[in-house]
Parts: structure tokens; C-alpha cells; sequence
């Protein structure tokens, strides 16, 4: 039996592992000083520094003098104290195999500079230090979100991707050929959430969305992953206490486990205070106006006046009671102000712009009929939806939040499809 225990670099930096170790990854820089080499091994939970020298383990020092960057290797050796090692350890190497050679690493310093070279090579570029950083960080967001809906007594739930009414502007549907019949992937989950609410009462859903929205911009995939609640007897009120409640958990589980990776990025990170500031349509648009972007009452706030708007604030907040002509038909509208709906959106602050929209939903099934009919929509497409408001639909609500511009705001990116492992923009569907 063996003496050397399988570790992780984690485990090794937190002086929680044994001290005969067995090592696992991939080399991810190396020089050689006369007859030491010195490797820095990556293994999906951290960089941990292997020594060997030459006189000492024979082997292992020809072993780790012929890796190469990016080979896949397994180490054996003791673990030891060392103040210049990365993290205060080193492993000073007894065995050292390369299981998988690697050729001469493409990613060069000169072909990093270009964004698009990294997102040509993503299938290699995934594994620099910043890009590892980003996918934890991402990773941390969604585990928040299961525990909290978790906690907080809702049901996770799958609904289709191919689907037939849209629940937003069939403008930006992608269209698909289902087996003859002419069908869109689906942007939203909302209509099946609202759905199994008499069922289940607070629902959740996590899983990919898609929207043929011909934007350039740097918050835009054409193909996303959405987290979307929806829960009975909430008024938009609660509605908005489960989306504080939400970000509020995975920034905390964030700052909580992730502070080495924030570090990559070079991002400062504050927790939240609850609950969120919030402002109305109407003061966002004079705000907005007098930073030189004026626009419409009943116009969506066109990107550049959100962005100017999010620059005034330090921590996420609302904007409330948007114009109906700037919402879904689906949208409750205030009794004495029917052109103003009970729905908002949570704007990051920085710039970064949009979070999440929601809002309570028409519950009855003549206030909602009328809506259809009186934005031209055909209702047959909607038959099953208005039929939910004829079986006991109580007052509800919901909210969309996307996962990738989530996590470009905790993250500090500059670019939404950092945050995604292999993005899908208007000009790129490969690798």
C-alpha cells in the first residue's frame, strides 16, 4: 500500500493534507534553475508549487525537466514549508510521470493580447488563471441560487425549450423545423413556471434561454442561462424581497469562498446592504435626461441611459413601475394608473446595466384576454396560458435573472461572454 495519499493543491495551500502526497494536473509554468526544476502544477482547485532536484530523485528531475506547459502529469512526493513557493508550500517531488504530453502551448503572450484569438482558441484559453477564476466565481452563483431557493421553500422545476407563443417579442425568436412544423427555442420559462404554481406554489427554474437579439453589445449572448422564480399569493412587493434576498446570497457565498479568485480578477467586491435602493421609471428617465440622454415616456431606457444611471449607484437597485407599452402584455398594471405596470428591473451598478426583470402578472382571466386583444396578439396562440386564469390563479409574481450578467458584475468583467465557457454571440457559433 502506498504511502503517498491522493491531495488536492486546496488542500496542500491549507495545510490540510498529509504530508506524503500524490498530485494530479497540468503543468502551468516551469523553469529549471542548474539541477532544480521547479513546476507549477493546476488542479481544477488550485496551483500548488512541485520541486525536484537533480542528485536527489533522478527520475523525477528528468521527469519534470522534459514536461511540457500543459502536460498532464501525476506527482508524488512530501509536502514542506517554503515562504517563496506560491502559497507558503512546495512539493518536493520523488515521482514525477507526465500521463499526456503536451505540444508547443498555441496561447503565447503577443496572441494573447487579441480578444479574439482567446475566444478562436476558448477550448485552450479556458485554462489561463483568469478565465479558471471566472467559471468558479460562476459556479458559486448558481450553487447560491439552489440553496436559496432551497431554503426558501421553492421547487425546481424543467420546462420546454421548444415552444410555440412567446413570452417575449417574437422579433428575437430563433426558429426551428420541428419535424416539419414551425417551432422557436424558448426565451423564457415564465408561462410553465406560472403554470405549476397551483401545484406546487413557488417554483424555480435554472437552465438555457435564447433570443435572435441582432445587439453587439457587450451584456448580449444570443445564447444564456436564466434562473426565473415565480410564486403564488406574492404581489410585486415579495417579488422584489426574493430578488434582494437571491443576489444578496450569492455575493455573500462569493465573498465568502471565492476570495483568491476575486483576487485574480483584481476585483473589489462589497456585500449589499437589504433592502435595495430603488427609483422609479420616471426619475430614471430624468436622471437619464440630465446626463444627456433623454428619451420617450413609454420607451424601454435605451442601453446608454441605463448604463448613465447605473454610473450614479454603488450597489444594485431598482427601477420600478415601467410604462406598459414598455412591458409584456402579461403585466399587472396599476388600478389608478393603467398605463404604469407593477413590474421592475435590478440594475447593477458600474455601468454594468440590467440584471433581472419581473413583476406580478394578471391574474384574471377577462383583464387578460383583454390585454391580448387589445395588443393585436392571436389568442389561440395563448389558449392554454388564458386557461390557467380560469382554475383558481391567484395574484403572482416572477423575475428572470441571467446567470452570465450576474456574474460579470460580481465578477468585474469587461465583457458579458467572459462569463461563459463557450459564448454565442451575433458573429460567433464556434468552438
Amino acid at each position: 500500500m502506498s504511502d503517498f495519499l491522493l491531495a488536492r493543491a486546496a488542500d496542500i495551500l491549507a495545510g490540510t493534507s498529509p504530508e506524503s502526497v500524490e498530485i494530479r494536473g497540468w503543468v502551468s509554468r516551469k523553469h529549471t534553475v542548474g539541477g532544480l526544476v521547479f513546476i507549477l502544477i493546476r488542479d481544477g482547485t488550485g496551483y500548488v508549487q512541485v520541486s525536484a532536484r537533480k542528485g536527489t530523485a533522478d527520475a523525477a528531475f528528468d521527469g519534470a525537466k522534459g514536461a511540457t506547459k500543459e502536460s498532464a502529469v501525476v506527482v508524488k512526493g512530501k509536502v514542506r514549508d517554503d515562504k517563496r513557493a506560491p502559497g507558503g508550500k512546495e512539493v518536493s517531488a520523488s515521482e514525477f510521470v507526465v500521463a499526456a504530453p503536451a505540444e508547443s502551448w498555441p496561447i503565447t503572450r503577443t496572441a494573447a493580447k487579441s480578444g479574439s484569438f482567446l475566444f478562436d482558441k476558448r477550448h485552450l484559453s479556458i485554462r489561463g488563471p483568469k478565465a479558471i477564476a471566472t467559471m468558479r466565481i460562476r459556479a458559486e452563483v448558481i450553487g447560491a441560487a439552489f440553496d436559496y431557493f432551497r431554503d426558501s421553500g421553492f421547487h425546481l422545476i424543467s420546462a420546454p425549450s421548444f415552444v410555440q407563443a412567446a413570452v417575449e417579442g417574437g422579433s428575437t425568436l430563433f426558429s426551428v423545423d420541428y419535424f416539419g412544423k414551425k417551432v422557436s427555442l424558448s426565451q423564457s420559462a415564465q408561462f410553465y413556471e406560472e403554470a405549476a404554481l397551483p401545484a406546487l406554489q413557488k417554483v424555480w427554474i435554472f437552465q438555457p434561454a435564447f433570443r435572435a437579439e441582432k445587439s453587439k453589445t457587450a451584456r448580449h449572448l444570443t445564447e444564456f442561462w436564466m434562473i426565473e422564480a415565480e410564486q403564488a399569493f406574492a404581489e410585486q412587493p415579495d417579488n422584489i424581497k426574493v430578488q434582494e434576498g437571491l443576489v444578496s446570497k450569492m455575493v455573500e457565498r462569493v465573498l465568502a469562498n471565492r476570495q483568491a479568485d476575486l483576487k485574480t480578477l483584481g476585483r473589489t467586491l462589497r456585500q449589499p446592504s437589504v433592502p435595495f435602493p430603488k427609483i422609479s421609471y420616471d426619475e430614471a428617465r430624468s436622471i437619464a435626461e440630465k446626463k444627456g440622454f433623454p428619451f420617450e415616456w413609454g420607451d424601454d431606457l435605451p442601453t446608454e441611459a441605463e448604463r448613465a444611471i447605473s454610473l450614479t449607484q454603488d450597489s444594485p437597485f431598482f427601477i420600478t413601475d415601467y410604462p406598459l407599452s414598455a412591458r409584456s402584455f402579461y403585466h399587472m398594471t396599476y388600478s389608478d394608473r393603467p398605463k404604469v405596470t407593477k413590474s421592475a428591473d435590478l440594475i447593477a451598478p458600474e455601468g454594468i446595466g440590467e440584471l433581472a426583470t419581473g413583476g406580478q402578472r394578471i391574474h384574471d382571466h377577462a383583464e387578460l384576454m383583454k390585454r391580448i386583444e387589445s395588443q393585436d396578439l392571436p389568442t389561440e396562440s395563448f389558449s392554454w396560458y388564458l386557461e390557467l386564469r380560469k382554475y383558481g390563479m391567484p395574484p403572482h409574481s416572477g423575475f428572470g435573472i441571467g446567470v452570465e450578467r450576474t456574474t460579470r458584475w460580481i465578477a468585474g468583467l469587461k465583457h458579458i461572454r467572459s462569463a461563459s465557457l463557450f459564448p454565442r454571440t451575433l458573429s460567433r457559433i464556434s468552438p
